[in-house]
Formats: structure tokens, sequence, C-alpha cells
């Protein structure tokens, strides 16, 4: 991730009109580069990355993280309590441990879904991440997680399509990043 636009993201949370809210949210389709984004970002404003994958409550469970998300998260920063949630077991398919974050003036939330209407109350910034179709599957399938995700991409894909289109994450996001590959054809 470059990291002059991971200084110009930082400056546009840092300078942001709603700078009395507590979420800078990282969307985008699977294989986007959203983790990778919001970890440089994490760093560059000093703040924790929370993901909304320890949320969905299974293979099927985008739409259901959103609520839990504003629960769980973002209603309790915003009253400056620490957020709490239970972490998603994903071997079992049961809900695990508590988690609890103190209540930090900022927090990346990075995840599809991360941008939906329910938290745009909470939300700083929203960040769409963009990447064309073919890299985020050739991604996908470079990643280590790849064999466990692999029985259930079209299922998933499926509900990112049908999320986004709702929601138009993309459309209402404050910042679109455009985390395309560069190829050099000169050589």
């Amino acid at each position: 991730m470059d990291g002059r636009r991971i200084a110009e993201l930082a400056a546009a949370v840092r300078g942001g009109r709603r700078a009395d809210r507590r979420l800078v949210t990282v969307d985008g389709f699977s294989g986007a580069g959203k983790t990778e984004l919001a970890t440089h970002l994490g760093v560059a404003l000093d703040a924790p990355v929370l993901t909304l994958e320890e949320l969905y409550p299974g293979w099927d469970g985008l739409a259901d993280a959103v609520p839990l998300a504003v629960e769980w998260i973002a209603e309790p920063l915003a009253a400056g309590r620490p957020a709490r949630w239970r972490v998603w077991d994903w071997e079992r398919g049961v809900r695990g441990a508590w988690h609890e974050l103190a209540a930090v003036p900022l927090v990346v939330l990075e995840g599809c879904g991360a941008g939906a209407r329910a938290l745009r109350p909470f939300t700083r910034v929203a960040i769409w991440v963009d990447a064309p179709p073919e890299q985020r599957e050739r991604r996908l399938r470079a990643r280590a997680d790849w064999p466990g995700y692999a029985p259930f991409r079209t299922r998933w894909a499926a509900q990112e399509e049908a999320f986004h289109a709702r929601e138009r994450t993309r459309e209402r996001a404050d910042v679109i990043v455009d985390n395309s590959e560069i190829v050099n054809n000169s050589d």
C-alpha cells in the first residue's frame, strides 16, 4: 500500500467535517484490499482496527453483522462506553468469547458491509476500496485461507452483490480508493 496514499487518507480523516464521529469504515468486495488498507490506516491514525469478520454469523450472515456492529461497537463508542462484541467461532459455527475495546476517539472498522447506512450516523469517513473483479479473484485465491473460503465463495459473492446494490455503499462512500494493480508493459 502506497505510504503517500495512506497519509492522504489519514489527513482526510483528521480533517473530516464529522470529527465528532468515531468510525472510519473501509468497505468493498472480497479481495479488494480492505484489510491491508485498514491496517495501514489504523497505524497512521494510531487507531485500533476491528473487522466485521468477527461479527458475521457464518457464511450467510453478511447483512446480519451490520445491526450487531451498530449495537456492540458503534452505539457504545458514540456514548463514550467501551465496545463489546462476541467473536464468531468459524470452526464451531457459534458465538465465542466476548471482546472489549475501551472507548477510544477513533476506530477503523473494515469488512464487507462496513459502509452500511445503519453505520453512517457513527461514521466520520466512509472509504470504499475498488479493484477489478479478476484482480480480486486472483488475490482471494492467493490467500492462505482460500481453501476454507473456496466452498463458500459463490454464496458470499451473491450476498456481497445484493448487499452493496441495496445499500449503495460505493455510491455513498466519502472516499473511493482505486486499489487495482498497476502493470508496467513497457519492458
